[in-house]
This record gives C-alpha cells, sequence and structure tokens, in this order.
C-alpha cells in the first residue's frame, strides 16, 4: 500500500465524520485504529504516546489484557437486566466500592455528567428532607470556570460562554464563586438555602488549575460549619490520576458526596458511581432516580477490575513519582513560548505564553508528527495526561518529543 493510498483512507474517514456526523467536537486530523497500553495506532500503522488518556478515561492504559478478559467473560454470560430485577454482580460491585472508598452507599450510573446530575439531586433532595430548607429553594455553590458536562444542568453551572451560549432557559439556583477564593466561598455559605458545594479538586478542562495547599481542607470545615454537603466531582481528578487515589486525599478531605467516572472501568465502557452515607442517599427512594444501564452486570465486572488493577499494578505511586519527574524534566525545556508548567501527579499542563489563538493547535500538530497526541484547551494550554502505567523511559522519550516540537515552532 502506498502513502498516497494510506493518506487518501485517513482523509477518507475524516471526510465521512464530517459528512454524517454531527460537528460537536474539533478533533485533532488523525484517525486511530488500535490501542495497548500508552500507545495508540492510526490507520496507517503510525503508533503514538497517548498523552491525553481520553480524558483519563484510561487511566490503566488502553486495552489492559486482565480488563478485555474480564469483559469477555462477563458479555458471554449476562451484559443487561435492568434494576428492575436482581441480578449476581451488583451487590458484589456494591460491597467492593463502598469498602473501597470508605461509604454507606453507592448509586450506580454510566456517564459521569450522569453522576454529577445525581449528585445534585441527592443534595437537593437531603436539603428538603433534612436540612428543611423550603421546596425549590435549594442552592448550590459552584466554582467559577468549572466544568462538569455537557447537559442542560451541567451547562447551568458553567460560566463558559461556550457551553451555555444558546442553550437556555437553564436550571435556577447555582451560586457562582472564584475558583480558590475561601473568602468568597464563606460569604456565600451565609445563604441559609444553600444545600451544597460542588467542586473539582483540580480543574482539568479550565486548564489542570490547581488551587493553594489547604483549599480543599479549608473549604470543607467552612461547609461543615455551615452544615452544607461538600460534593467532589473526582471524574477526572480521581483513581490515582494525582497521584493520590482521590485528589482529596492530597488534604485529607472525605468529601459528602463523591462522584467517580472515567477511570472506572479503564476505558472500556461508561461506568460511574456517587458515594454517600446512608443519612444522604437514604432519602432518594424507589422510582425516584435511576437509569437502565446503571449497575448493569457487565460494568460491574469491569470496574472491580479496574479499580483492583489500580491497586495492584501500584499506579497511584506511579503517578507520583512519574509526575513529580514529569514535571522537572518539562522545566527544563527553555523556550520562550512557555510560561508555566504545572500539575499533580501525571495531571500536567504546560501554559503558552502567546495570545495567538492557533498556536496550541500547530504545537499539538507538532507532537503529533512526531509521535504524540495532546489537544490543546482554551488555545494556550496543552493539558498532558499519559495512562498511569507508563514507564521512565517512555516518560522520557515523551519529553524528548515534546522538546523536539517546540523547538520546530515556528
Amino acid at each position: 500500500m502506498t502513502n498516497e493510498t494510506m493518506t487518501s483512507k485517513t482523509e477518507q474517514l475524516i471526510e465521512m465524520e464530517e459528512r454524517y456526523g454531527a460537528h460537536n467536537y474539533h478533533p485533532m486530523p488523525v484517525v486511530l485504529d488500535r490501542g495497548r497500553g500508552v500507545y495508540l495506532w492510526d490507520i496507517e500503522g503510525k503508533r503514538y504516546y497517548d498523552f491525553l488518556s481520553a480524558y483519563s478515561a484510561v487511566n490503566q492504559g488502553h486495552c489492559h489484557q486482565l480488563l478485555v478478559d474480564v469483559m469477555k467473560k462477563q458479555a458471554e454470560k449476562l451484559t443487561l437486566t435492568s434494576r428492575a430485577f436482581h441480578n449476581s454482580v451488583l451487590g458484589e460491585y456494591e460491597k467492593y466500592i463502598t469498602e473501597y472508598f470508605g461509604y454507606d452507599k453507592v448509586l450506580p450510573m454510566n456517564t459521569g455528567v450522569e453522576a454529577v446530575e445525581t449528585a445534585i439531586k441527592l443534595a437537593r433532595r437531603w436539603a428538603y428532607e433534612v436540612k428543611g430548607i423550603k421546596d425549590k429553594k435549594a442552592k448550590v455553590i459552584v466554582p467559577e470556570n468549572n466544568f462538569h458536562g455537557r447537559t442542560l444542568m451541567a451547562i447551568s453551572a458553567s460560566t463558559d460562554p461556550s457551553s451555555y451560549k444558546g442553550f437556555g432557559p437553564f436550571v435556577p439556583n447555582f451560586v457562582h464563586v472564584p475558583y480558590n477564593d475561601l473568602k468568597a466561598l464563606a460569604a456565600a455559605l451565609d445563604d441559609k438555602d444553600v444545600c451544597a458545594f460542588m467542586v473539582e479538586p483540580i480543574q482539568g478542562e479550565a486548564g489542570v488549575v490547581v488551587p493553594d495547599e489547604n483549599y480543599l481542607a479549608k473549604a470543607k470545615f467552612l461547609c461543615e460549619k455551615a452544615g452544607v454537603l461538600f460534593i467532589a466531582d473526582e471524574v477526572q481528578t480521581g483513581l490515582a490520576r494525582t497521584g493520590k487515589m482521590l485528589a482529596c486525599d492530597w488534604e485529607d478531605v472525605r468529601p459528602d458526596i463523591l462522584i467517580l467516572g472515567k477511570a472506572l472501568s479503564g476505558g472500556m465502557l461508561p461506568v460511574s458511581a456517587v458515594l454517600c452515607d446512608d443519612p444522604i442517599m437514604m432519602n432518594i427512594k424507589p422510582g425516584e432516580h435511576g437509569s437502565t444501564y446503571g449497575g448493569n452486570p457487565l460494568a460491574c465486572k469491569v470496574a472491580m477490575a479496574a479499580l483492583q488493577i489500580i491497586k495492584d499494578e501500584n499506579l497511584v505511586y506511579n503517578a507520583f513519582y512519574l509526575g513529580k519527574y514529569f514535571r522537572t524534566e518539562l522545566e527544563k525545556i527553555k523556550h520562550p513560548l512557555i510560561k508555566q508548567i504545572r500539575g499533580k501527579g501525571l495531571l500536567n499542563a504546560i501554559v503558552l505564553n502567546t495570545e495567538d489563538q492557533n498556536c496550541g493547535w500547530d504545537l499539538c500538530l507538532n507532537f503529533m508528527s512526531n509521535g504524540l497526541l495532546a489537544k490543546p484547551t482554551h488555545h494556550h494550554i496543552i493539558r498532558l495526561a499519559p495512562p498511569l502505567c507508563i514507564t521512565k523511559e517512555q516518560m522520557d522519550d515523551s519529553v524528548r518529543i515534546i522538546r523536539k516540537s517546540f523547538e520546530e515552532l515556528e
């Protein structure tokens, strides 16, 4: 097969997506065909380091063999019953994950944004049944520049015009405060109708924005003092990504409601979960919340295996050690376009010193040409988040590619 034929195949597949698919994404011009560990291969057979990890959904690495085997075995036995009936795996999974994270109960869902919606419903119901807030008055505080998904509820909490412009009317009663601003949070908590504060421990989509040390712990203290629930959206930051099992663990914060997703299945299928204790969870009664696929046997089996891999392969330590090493190596790259290196564990970002709207995209094209895949966020920030199974040798090679790509940028 000639290069011309292979290129035309890539162009043909991209054109097919453009013609028949909605234009709600702007992907890099590469057609991926295969993955294993930290690597992806395109339709032409070229290999890349994956430094996006499906937005941290493949912490365990692409197509981890244990997950593939578990999925195959369960898929041949039973995949879905719906919650109209009990199944032989759900209880085992619920016991496993609640003991894993130390909560009384779990409510299984599918996507991360569904879990966010679930957490808000739980907080509102708790507000009316337990805290005594009048019906339809409950408010939830959220930081500015947050990202919790793309549903109407999630964009109602957003301050990003690209998320909400042209999609109203919105879900009411979200109160915005600046991220990493405890004084503003304390003032907002004076409102007696506030029932919860929902926060990303590190703002991922905003550009891997890391708050000041003890921000989470002090925010949790303020919430406790005000009788308000602390909700942690750990869909992207959880499951070893930041060098702790949960990003909240950096400050020994135990959320009242914990939201998990993405790597909960190791990238095999959509699996999410909301964990909390009985005084919050048990206010939801039969018929008041659910999902056809939530808690399906296939998802439960895969999620247990995905969580076990994190422990068995010591991915928390690997993310901590190699994340620290990665930032140190990036800081050695002296280039006028590099304004800041920031992050925790293997959730990192390069902030570019430019107002050129195309610079981040052009840099990622250089990365791609040299064998590494990443994507800009907000044009001038490059998020760098490889699978947590990456080795030091692979990291050194990746840093070499990043350095070379900067040197080639005009």
